[in-house]
Formats: structure tokens, sequence, C-alpha cells
């Protein structure tokens, strides 16, 4: 990868709660590495900016392995953006470390939908972030530019939408476009053909939450996400080329796919699609 162009960095490919989850004492989490909550960063070296997508509860370590990533010379800006998909607990609440009680940034802009925008505005303590002129609301349309060199397009997506609508977001660079889809409930309530959708990215980074049925212990239709195993029926089986475009992210720490040596995996992996590594880049 050439790092004088622009590119997208995974800082983080786990369901919100990461792994170890709080409280969990099974296998999947008991002495395993770290994973933090799905997170990309966006980097143009071209304007010197660097954005998050998502604000998860782990901002302090993806900041450190962004500067890892994309280092900034001296006492250079710590970040220059985030774009919020929804207002679910991985992907918002990193946002108070922006404020006085921790990095105390001076206005950063927060970009988000009408309904996310109304829902930071009218609670605290997102309020207060704007109030104390750490966050600075920008509301974007359906699409809008990041940088000069930068596009993002934002797509409405079907999730549990108790507090905000849910987006998903093509980013667009000079050369090559990305996907970001770490939610959504299911392929056939989108009106959007996730397929048509893959094949007009490079890479597609999409929701990979489960791998199947009766994997949790709960109800687990109160928590609707598509199973990788029907993202693999739906894309794989029709079009090998796609397939190997997708890369699954927002894997819940019960995902066996998140074990390398696992059946599960080497069912993604057979197919040509993977599950991301977080630290991993794309050209834009």
């Amino acid at each position: 990868m050439d790092s004088s162009q622009p590119f997208v960095a995974v800082l983080g490919i786990a369901q919100d709660g990461g792994r170890p989850q709080a409280g969990c004492r099974r296998a999947c989490c008991v002495d395993q590495p770290r994973l933090s909550p799905a997170c990309l960063a966006i980097v143009d070296p071209i304007a010197d900016q660097r954005f998050l997508i998502d604000a998860t509860p782990d901002i302090g370590a993806q900041l450190a392995m962004l500067d890892r990533i994309a280092p900034r010379v001296g006492a250079g800006r710590v970040l220059d953006g985030v774009l919020l998909t929804h207002a679910h607990m991985g992907h918002y609440t990193g946002l108070v470390h922006l404020g006085r009680e921790a990095l105390a940034l001076p206005g950063v802009p927060v970009h988000t939908s009408e309904r996310m925008a109304t829902f930071l505005l009218g609670n605290s303590p997102w309020k207060e972030l704007v109030d104390h002129g750490h966050v600075e609301i920008v509301q974007f349309d359906t699409t809008f530019q990041l940088t000069p060199s930068i596009s993002v397009r934002a797509i409405p997506v079907p999730h549990r939408d108790e507090l905000s609508d849910t987006v998903c977001f093509v980013i667009e660079g000079p050369n090559h476009r990305v996907l970001w889809l770490p939610d959504i409930d299911s392929w056939d309530g989108w009106d959007v053909d996730i397929v048509e959708l893959i094949a007009s990215v490079d890479v597609a980074y999409v929701d990979g939450t489960f791998f199947d049925d009766g994997e949790l212990e709960r109800d687990m239709s109160a928590i609707p996400h598509p199973r990788i195993v029907d993202t693999v029926r739906r894309v794989a089986d029709l079009d090998a080329s796609l397939a190997a475009r997708v890369r699954f992210v927002h894997l819940n720490h019960t995902n066996p796919a998140l074990v390398r040596s696992s059946s599960e995996r080497a069912t993604v992996v057979e197919v040509g699609m993977r599950v991301a590594d977080e630290g991993e880049t794309v050209s834009l």
C-alpha cells in the first residue's frame, strides 16, 4: 500500500462489548486476546487528516493504534472528525473521551444523520460536549465530501433504531471504494440488494455478528443480524469474485469464526471471504 495516498484502517472487529466481554467466563473470552468494537479509520495523507467511523468504548486504544498506522509529526491534531453509524453502545459512547474529562479536544466535527444529531443535542452528556465546544455536530447529506480526495455516501440501514436511525457508509477515494456496514437486521428487510452493493465496491466490510443460530443461550430473535452462513449463501454461491471482496466485522465474542482454527472460520475462508484483522489497511 502506498502510504502517501488515502486509505482506511480497521481498528476494531468485535461487537459492541468487545472481547473479552464483561462478565463472560466462557472459553470464548477467558485468556483470549483483546478485540475492540468495530471501528474504521479513514486517513488522507494528502490533506493530513484522520477520521474515525464510530467512537467506541475502546477509542483510547484505537487512537493509539491509529498513531502507529498513520503517525503524525509533533503535536498534530489527534482527530479531524468522527462519522457515526447509529446510537448503540459500541458506536458512539466513546465520544465522552473527546470532552474535558479526557482529551478536551476543540471542535471535533461529528458527522451524523438528522435523527442522530437530535439525539445527541437533546441528551446529556452528549449535549455538554457541544455546549463546551469539544464537539461540532455536522449533519450529512446522502453524499458529502470528507476531504478533497475522499467522498462518503451514507445509506440508511434497517436496524433496531430505538434512539437514532442507522446508516452504513461507502467511502470513495481517488482509486477505490470501501463499504463499511457493521450493523443491519437482515438482508431481506433492506431495500438495497447487498450483492449489487458489494459489486459496486472494491472491499466490503459487513455485519458478521453471529455465525449461525443457536450461538447464544437467550432468544436470538431479539438481536437480529444476518448470519454469516446466510451471507455466504447469498454472495459466495452467486459469484466467487464478489465473495473475495467480503470481510466480516462486528463479530460477537461467542462467534466461533473468531477462532482461526475453527471449522466455521474454514467455511468462511473456503468460499473466498475473510474475517477482517485489526490493523489491516485498504487503499482508497
